[in-house]
């Protein structure tokens, strides 16, 4: 089984190298083929357009799946050397660890900079919300919030699912939440035609949300945050969001660092407690830090058990 040395190599390549470029990534080629597929949807009709979505599903989640799937098969004939290599340069992609620090990050510096315009630009990038009128305080808190939704569902998911099923495993993960992201709203163009992505992508990320807060439960106690508060939180505020998923480690996140994280009109975790700083920025990368290598050790701790396991 060459599934944990894949996962160590392509974490490796993660952290040293990041992201691919744009032109060589698969998510990008996937992102093209959904808007290609949504933008042939039909004009009006409930029935037709839920057909369509899930068509589209189909076709998109078949695109991600087989050749993987082909690649993974295809490498069981190879020397384990370069079949470890292959796979972790294909696997790398579907999860994203550096980058997502890097883009909390380009937040946090001007924040502390006290250049609230400059924080509001990188804001923007990794958030669906307007960002041009919020202060410094709404700004963190924005930060916080993708950090912690995104530790669920672009490191610990795909990961979950390489675990569980492979190189295809992860691939279908990140097809499935790809989708979601692109046509997964309730809005007049996608109430139907995005209704079933939404709906796999939910049942995709239910038990990977659910580690992921009690990662960050656990890794709050390593770096001096409040592993209590988080527990507490979770409990109270984990299921205040609309999506079933998101909420969980948001709620653990604000609960760890004592703080409000509220989206105006949406959601309020952390009800009570004081508004975020810069500081809880930074504090809340290095809970995610810890939670994910706490993910990765169980993913492999997980992993080497069952093969010790007598069949």
């Amino acid at each position: 089984m060459l599934q944990l040395p894949v996962l160590a190599l392509a974490v490796t390549i993660d952290r040293v190298f990041g992201e691919p470029p744009t032109e060589l990534h698969p998510v990008v080629w996937l992102g093209r083929l959904i808007g290609w597929l949504e933008a042939r949807a039909p004009a009006q009709g409930a029935g037709r357009l839920m057909l369509f979505g899930g068509g589209l599903v189909v076709t998109v989640l078949g695109a991600a799946a087989l050749p993987a799937l082909l690649l993974d098969r295809l490498t069981r004939r190879w020397p384990v050397s370069i079949s470890v290599l292959t796979l972790a340069i294909a696997l790398k992609p579907a999860f994203a660890w550096r980058s997502l620090d890097d883009h909390v990050r380009r937040v946090a510096a001007p924040l502390q900079a006290d250049d609230v315009p400059g924080a509001r630009r990188a804001l923007s990038m990794i958030v669906s919300r307007p960002t041009q009128d919020l202060d410094a305080a709404r700004v963190a808190a924005g930060a916080i919030e993708s950090l912690a939704e995104n530790l669920s569902d672009s490191l610990v998911a795909p990961v979950f699912w390489f675990a569980v099923a492979g190189l295809p495993g992860a691939w279908v993960y990140r097809a499935a939440n790809t989708m979601d992201a692109m046509i997964g709203y309730r809005t007049a163009r996608h109430e139907y035609t995005g209704k079933v992505a939404a709906h796999l992508d939910d049942a995709f990320n239910w038990l990977p949300a659910r580690v992921t807060s009690l990662l960050i439960i656990a890794a709050s106690a390593i770096v001096g945050a409040s592993s209590k508060g988080a527990w507490r939180i979770t409990r109270r505020d984990g299921s205040a969001t609309a999506s079933p998923n998101a909420g969980r480690p948001m709620a653990a996140m604000a609960g760890a660092l004592g703080v409000e994280l509220e989206k105006t009109g949406h959601y309020h975790l952390g009800a009570g407690q004081r508004a975020p700083v810069t500081a809880d920025v930074y504090r809340a990368l290095a809970i995610t830090r810890w939670a994910a290598l706490l993910g990765i050790a169980l993913v492999v701790s997980v992993r080497a058990a069952f093969r010790r396991a007598p069949r």
